[in-house]
Order: structure tokens, then sequence, then C-alpha cells
């Protein structure tokens, strides 16, 4: 970016007070990229990182390991910028900012929790009390780090307000095919409504699981396996058997697992570090920082640019 556009941003600042990423990109016409190396590296902007990091897997980056939110998504949705010279308001607007991701995650999880409750309500009358159930729940809204910008739904295109709500439903081994099938059709019909219902408008994915698939996926051995087991293990309960969460809880630890997490989470970080170095430095075009997935995963990539 020119030296007159970063003093564009100063001079936004200077208006408007302290500004998130996406903020500053509705006001400038301004590539994203540019934006964020501007703020960066500018001695006159100060760039506060409000989230907590977490490691994710992509099948994109070389050892599959990468640490969300995306440098993308981390500087527009959880970031503020401010002027260096004057803390106060940079301190006061990130007080601001936080508040309104924790309102937005403590929404999301009731709203997970109001969901599950009302499918569980349906259709335990039709299960017998030998069985347990159980419902995870994994993503942004475990680490209290949800957010309301509106993005594309996977399957439909349709906006959506925000991160969506990953659920897992684990079931014990011999709960019958049928019974199953009942709950996978509670579960998409109320995941239906809440997307299609424009006073709700929230994504949910879901899997359903019986223990017996999670002791296989915990062998760690394919890509699919990895996802299943880091959901598994970043997973809180919000409903059901407090005995088969601790099973699954359990079968993570007899085989090592989140030992193994720990260490991509490690690699990850690693692999955050140089993506930021390398792409502030300048030695990489837009085109070859795209391919290597080092700024933004593809979803954010057509969502942003």
């Amino acid at each position: 970016m020119r030296g007159s556009e970063q003093d564009i941003i100063i001079d936004l600042i200077r208006t408007k007070g302290p500004l998130t990423g996406l903020e500053i990109k509705k006001e400038i016409d301004a590539d994203s990229l540019l934006i964020w190396r501007t703020c960066k590296t500018s001695r006159e902007l100060r760039v506060r990182t409000l989230a907590t990091r977490y490691m994710r897997l992509d099948r994109h980056v070389d050892g599959f390991a990468r640490l969300s939110p995306s440098i993308l998504r981390e500087f527009l949705t959880y970031s503020v910028t401010g002027l260096a010279g004057n803390p106060d308001p940079l301190e006061k607007r990130c007080r601001e900012v936080m508040g309104r991701i924790h309102e937005i995650s403590g929404y999301k999880l009731g709203l997970a929790r109001q969901m599950v409750s009302e499918i569980m309500e349906e259709f335990e009358a039709e299960v017998s009390k030998n069985h347990q159930i159980c419902f995870i729940i994994a993503g942004d809204i475990v680490y209290d780090m949800a957010h309301d910008v509106p993005r594309p739904e996977r399957s439909t295109g349709r906006l959506v307000k925000g991160s969506d709500m990953d659920l897992v439903a684990v079931v014990d081994d011999t709960l019958p095919d049928t019974s199953i099938a009942k709950l996978d059709e509670l579960i998409y019909q109320k995941k239906y409504r809440m997307l299609i219902n424009p006073a709700i408008n929230e994504e949910v994915d879901y899997k359903i699981k019986r223990l017996g698939l999670i002791r296989n996926q915990a062998r760690f051995d394919d890509f699919k396996h990895m996802v299943a087991v880091k959901i598994l293990h970043e997973g809180l309960l919000i409903w059901g058997s407090k005995d088969l969460f601790s099973a699954v809880k359990a079968i993570l630890r007899e085989n090592a697992l989140p030992e193994k997490l720990e260490e991509l989470e490690r690699l990850a970080k690693v692999f955050r570090d140089k993506a930021e170095k390398t792409i502030l430095d300048g030695s990489l075009d837009k085109e070859q920082i795209q391919n290597l997935h080092l700024f933004y995963s593809t979803e954010e990539f057509e969502e942003f640019e």
C-alpha cells in the first residue's frame, strides 16, 4: 500500500477511533492483504489481537496443522487497530469488541443447548433408558471465539450468522440402527429450520457416532480420523451421559492422542510465525500466498476478495 493510502487509514482512525480490520476494509477500497500488511508494519499504528488461537487441521497445509483463526480472519474479526500514540481509546475499543465476542459465543452455546434439548425431548420417548447418548460441541464456541460476521453456508451458499455450531452426538454401541436414523432425522429437521428461519439463520454441522466408531478413529491413521479426534478432544459436553462423555475422553487418552494433538499445535504455531514473517517481508506475491494457504483458507479467499 502506498504511503498516501497508509495516511488514509491513519486519518480514518483519527476520525472514527480504533477500528476492527473489517471496519477498515469497509471504508477503504483496498485489498485485505495490503491493509493488514500496512497496519502491521506502520510505526504510527498498533494492531491489538484479541483472538485465542487454536489448532485446526487443513489438508492443504504441509503437515496438516494450522492455527485458527487464519491471519485474515484474526485481523478482520478479532483485531483492533488504533494509533500508536493514543493507547486509551484502543484499550477501550478492545474491551468492547471482546465483550461482543463473548456475548455471541454465549448466545450460540445457549442456542445449541436449546436445540439439543428440544430434539431429545422428542427422541427420548422412543429410546430405552438402557441406552446412553451425549452431545458434544466443538469449534469457535468452545474457545469463546464465536463471531457473527455473515458468511456463506457451504451447502446452499446462503449467508448465515458467522461461526457455525459443530455438534457430535455420541451413542452407545447397542443403540439400534432404526433409532440412529430417527435421531438423524430429528437433528436434520431442526438444523434446516434454524438455517431458514430469518430470526435465527444459524448453521449447524453434526455427526452421529457409535462409541465403536470413535475407537476406530482413535487409530489416528488418516486425515479424516485426525479431524474427528481433534474435534472430540476439544469438545465440551452440553447434554446427556457424563459416563459416555468420559468414555470418549478415555479412548483418546489411552491412545496418547492429546499428546499427538499438542505436538501438531506446536508445529502449527511454528508454521504461523513463519507465514506472518514471510508475508510481511514482501517476498511472495498474492498468488503465491494464496496457493500456499498462508493468509486465508480457500473459503475465506472467496468470501473476502
